[in-house]
Order: structure tokens, then C-alpha cells, then sequence
């Protein structure tokens, strides 16, 4: 092991958790273009002191994304003794994006953001992306089949391209599109029948 990236930081994991908080701040507010220099400058360590631990930049964005990961996902979805109806549960998790989106350090979804950066289908970072929202599906399809949709796999896709949509389109857009989610979402569960009088799963056939 290389003693100089003890000297660095005092620890050995101090020097994986000061590349990690660099990456996870340099990539979300400037992009997957950040250098290995001007991260390891940031981070306070050396570049033999970061191969020591990583192959290459590219592994040192997925660990720090995978990393925020668990933290996003707790700031967006209840808490695990929410006892509230499905439809409000999964409306709180647009009203959660939507406050999130009003912040002034908001720079996008960092998880829409790698994937749209990131061309190489097989990149590692592309993977922690598709988990973190194959995480978010199965919220929304546990709640839908909890309120009795009939289809919960389709709408719980949908509400996710809902939540990808929105920080697309707020990025683009270069300001919070207000209660646009929100709105959105309710849409899609009026449609299904969530909460509403009628219940979910015996929407009435199209007249002919």
C-alpha cells in the first residue's frame, strides 16, 4: 500500500470518502467532463494516491453515485411507517421532487443526468442509474398494487418517466416547472382509478 495517501487524509478510507464527496459534488454541478486532475485537486489527493483505489474516473463516478444513492432515495420516498393512502403516498414523492427542483443549488435529477451524459451503454455509472430507478418503479408499483390497478408494471413506468421528464425538463428549462409533477402524476392515477370513488382495478369498459 502506498503510505502517501495515509499521509493525505490519516486514513486510507479517508482518502476513498474526500474522492468520493469531490466526484459526487465536480459531477453534479459540472458534468461527467470533470478531469482526473481537477478531481484529485478538489479531493485533496494525489493521482497514484486514487488508482490505488480505482481504475479510472469512470469507476470513481459510479461508486460516488452509487454512493448518494440510498440518501435520494430516503429525501424522495416515505418513510417506512407512512400510513397514509397509496395515492397520497406516491403524489407526496412529486411534491418531494418538486421542492427539491425550487432549491437554488438544483442542478437536475443526478441520476437522469449521468444516463444522459454517459453514451456507453455498459458504463458503470449507467448502472447504478438504472438501479436507482428500477428502485423507484418498484416503489410506485408496490403502492399501485397495494391501491388495486389493475396494470401496476405500465403505470408504475409511467410515473417514473414522469419523474425523469420533469428534471429533463426543468434543466432545459433552466427553472422549476411548478406543480407540473404533481399535476402529472395525478393525471395518470385519476386515469387508473387511484383513490378515487371508484375503486382502481373496475374501471368501466369504453362505451361503444
Amino acid at each position: 500500500m502506498n503510505t502517501s495517501s495515509t499521509a493525505e487524509t490519516g486514513t486510507d478510507g479517508g482518502t476513498v470518502t474526500r474522492l468520493l464527496d469531490a466526484a459526487a459534488r465536480l459531477f453534479y454541478e459540472q458534468g461527467v467532463g470533470v478531469g482526473i486532475a481537477a478531481l484529485c485537486e478538489a479531493a485533496g489527493v494525489s493521482k497514484r494516491s486514487m488508482y490505488q483505489y480505482f481504475d479510472s474516473k469512470d469507476e470513481v463516478l459510479a461508486a460516488a453515485l452509487a454512493r448518494s444513492a440510498p440518501g435520494h432515495l430516503a429525501r424522495l420516498l416515505p418513510g417506512p411507517y407512512d400510513t397514509t393512502t397509496p395515492r397520497a403516498r406516491i403524489l407526496g414523492v412529486f411534491e418531494r421532487i418538486e421542492q427539491t427542483a425550487a432549491d437554488p443549488g438544483y442542478r437536475g435529477c443526478p441520476f437522469v443526468s449521468i444516463a444522459s451524459e454517459v453514451k456507453v451503454a455498459d458504463h458503470p455509472a449507467r448502472a447504478v442509474a438504472r438501479e436507482f430507478h428500477d428502485q423507484l418503479t418498484a416503489f410506485f408499483r408496490g403502492a399501485l398494487v397495494e391501491a388495486g390497478v389493475r396494470r401496476p408494471d405500465l403505470l408504475a413506468q409511467q410515473l417514473t418517466a414522469v419523474h425523469d421528464g420533469f428534471f429533463s425538463g426543468s434543466s432545459v428549462q433552466g427553472r422549476p416547472l411548478r406543480g407540473l409533477a404533481t399535476s402529472m402524476a395525478a393525471t395518470l392515477l385519476d386515469a387508473a382509478q387511484v383513490g378515487t370513488s371508484r375503486r382502481s382495478g373496475t374501471a368501466a369498459a369504453p362505451s361503444t
